[in-house]
């Protein structure tokens, strides 16, 4: 288990959850969690990734609120986007890389990951920071601008049927990463949907699950070192 710490942003604060005991000279991986919020399935991925040898944070970038519901995640999400909202998500997540950066001292190696909501921001942040060396994402499309100013490699997992993610958008975003000359590997897991990947929802598949862990260890093993891929 972790602990939970205040993040600096720009004279605001944020939560951050920091997975165990930091090693200065551990791999670095930033979490950045759905549009439920920092939940319990955020929570224990990142220790799971902090176990398996990595030096783990994730930033709350919904003010400390946890939806369960579609209809509650959907406003989560939407009040955290708000140009209103200080401080912005893009802004707690890049003073997170920051933070990470710091702990693990002059020559960090990171990466960052996210599902869905948080996918989008592990997609551009690399072009923000370019400490970040790869970036995993978990059902979740972003093809906007800037990602072809990074050349972080790329880890997808995705449904097989997925009603908020397309085919056709799955498509485009490994073609724009290969068009930027981006290392992009794409898996698609067969029986599953979107969610698939956490644990508290009915959409769960472990076996499913389990498998795009033991990928994005090896991911992010040979990318970063350490883990079981540097074996």
């Amino acid at each position: 288990m972790g602990t939970f710490e205040s993040l600096d942003v720009d004279g605001s604060t944020a939560r951050l959850y920091v997975a165990g005991d930091i090693r200065p000279d551990a791999p670095g991986v930033l979490v950045l969690h759905a549009w439920w919020g920092l939940n319990d399935d955020a929570l224990a991925y990142a220790d799971r990734l902090a176990a398996a040898g990595f030096a783990v944070t994730a930033p709350d970038m919904m003010g400390a609120e946890v939806a369960t519901t579609i209809e509650d995640a959907k406003r989560l999400s939407s009040a955290a986007e708000s140009p209103d909202t200080k401080p912005s998500v893009e802004a707690i997540a890049l003073a997170a890389v920051d933070d990470l950066a710091q702990r693990l001292g002059p020559t960090p190696r990171l990466a960052v990951l996210g599902w869905s909501f948080g996918a989008a921001y592990a997609t551009l942040l690399p072009a923000e920071r370019d400490r970040l060396v790869a970036s995993v994402v978990y059902y979740g499309v972003y093809t906007g601008p800037h990602i072809e100013q990074s050349s972080a490699a790329v880890l997808g997992h995705f449904a097989e049927t997925d009603q908020f993610e397309s085919d056709e958008g799955i498509a485009e975003l490994e073609e724009t990463l290969r068009a930027a000359g981006r290392d992009v590997t794409i898996h698609r897991y067969p029986g599953t949907g979107h969610w698939f990947a956490e644990p508290s929802r009915d959409a769960y598949r472990p076996e499913a699950a389990d498998l795009a862990f033991d990928r994005t260890v090896d991911f992010l093993g040979k990318h970063l070192g350490g883990g079981p891929a540097a074996d």
